[in-house]
């Protein structure tokens, strides 16, 4: 493609990034959109497919019962498959298996990336939708030249050199990465702890989307009323109010004894290319058994039929974080953590696992539309620390002093800790 045909936003400034040399960016770039390849682009269904599968499988796993609950599935999707582009053997296999990865999923990550930025970029759509990635590798570690290519053309992740063992400085670089693409939303996604210096390599995913509702609700309609939580207290909320024509479907589950009643509305948002689809199960305790019942396609087209409904939403608003190591690992994901082989990232790629994958999403919906953003990382440590062997004598313990030749033992004693 003609540089002239590249979006001038597809080119994100990661600020503060030194320079780096060899096969990384020599700039501190990250490109957010790659060129939109028409082949890719007819793939987006599988990858639709894949996505949604995931998020059926996440959806039960996430959260405590009573908590709210929110994340963005593309955005883990999209990290863990730009991990997966340097992973071999067993660790792939599984990661495939767990992420339900299409064939090519690279190039389908590549064709739905652009078209979502071309659509969050077009000044003539009313909303805002962008998609960006980025990867901080350690400076000096031998990186496999394919999976640097790879994850820039398909992903738009500029891969930028930085030095670990300044932890905090490299946590900074990526945490305001992420707080700029998510205009402010997503704060502090790595806490302190989780970067060190045997962190070799952070693979990042942010969204971000703002939309008006195509019928927005009357603020004068908005009353408080009580909204009735599964354990049966009925704490007030604002209830937005409208009556209009929507897409509106029912359905059982079978989840209990007798099924039990769905009612789906899709609400969309202006210019109709999106849209809140809302599952209401009849019992105030059903939204809990949904996880176990909605498929991916479920989740992604529902069958609905136009009518006159008369619409009751509260305002509300959630923020969440979520470490996802053990959801992983319990979904099958379990090489990736432990016995890893990254080989197509780097020729050392047997010595690195992944730390830790962590996620967090915020979302507001109101009168006027809805705003939502999501981001997730992906930390690869190299396993030289699970060779040593830490023995730290901060507790008591019990000693001999031996003869080593006979193996008789001349004294034995326990220490308990500095006495008065």
């Amino acid at each position: 493609m003609h540089p002239s045909s590249l979006s001038r936003r597809r080119f994100l400034t990661l600020s503060g990034v030194a320079a780096a040399g060899g096969l990384l960016a020599r700039g501190p770039l990250a490109r957010a959109c790659p060129a939109l390849d028409p082949v890719a682009a007819d793939s987006s269904e599988a990858l639709a497919s894949a996505v949604n599968a995931f998020a059926a499988d996440l959806h039960p796993r996430l959260g405590a019962k009573g908590d709210n609950l929110f994340f963005s599935p593309f955005s883990i999707e999209a990290a863990l498959g730009m991990t997966a582009a340097g992973a071999r053997g067993e660790t792939l296999d599984e990661m495939r298996k767990v992420l339900h990865l299409p064939a090519d999923p690279h190039a389908a990550f590549g064709g739905l990336i652009a078209r979502l930025n071309s659509a969050g970029l077009d000044k003539l759509r009313p909303y805002q939708l962008s998609v960006a990635n980025a990867i901080w590798a350690q400076k000096g570690y031998p990186w496999h030249k394919e999976f640097v290519e790879l994850t820039r053309e398909h992903y738009g992740a500029g891969v930028v050199d930085v030095n670990f063992a300044e932890s905090e400085a490299a946590r900074k670089q990526i945490n305001d990465w992420v707080e700029k693409e998510t205009k402010d939303k997503i704060k502090e996604l790595i806490p302190r702890g989780v970067i060190s210096m045997l962190t070799r390599m952070v693979l990042a995913n942010a969204i971000y989307f703002k939309a008006n509702w195509r019928y927005q609700f009357d603020k004068k309609l908005t009353q408080d009323a009580p909204f009735t939580r599964a354990d049966g207290t009925k704490p007030p909320v604002p209830l937005m109010h409208m009556n209009r024509d929507f897409a509106y479907g029912e359905t059982t589950m079978f989840v209990r004894r007798g099924g039990e009643k769905v009612q789906i509305l899709e609400l969309p948002y202006a210019g109709d290319e999106l849209s809140m689809v809302v599952y209401l199960p009849e019992a105030a305790d059903g939204a809990e058994r949904l996880g176990q019942w909605l498929q991916g396609k479920d989740l992604g087209r529902p069958e609905l039929k136009k009518r006159q409904v008369s619409v009751y939403l509260p305002q509300f608003k959630a923020e969440t974080s979520y470490s996802l190591k053990p959801v992983l690992i319990d979904l099958g994901m379990k090489a990736a953590f432990d016995d890893a082989d990254f080989t197509g990232m780097s020729p050392k790629g047997r010595d690195l696992y992944i730390s830790h994958v962590l996620h967090k999403a915020f979302v507001e919906v109101n009168e006027e539309g809805t705003e939502a953003a999501a981001a997730t990382a992906v930390v690869l440590k190299e396993r030289v620390a699970e060779r040593v062997t830490v023995f730290r004598a901060d507790r008591p313990f019990v000693f001999t002093i031996r003869d080593n030749k006979s193996g008789t033992v001349l004294f034995l004693g326990r220490y308990s800790g500095p006495t008065a």
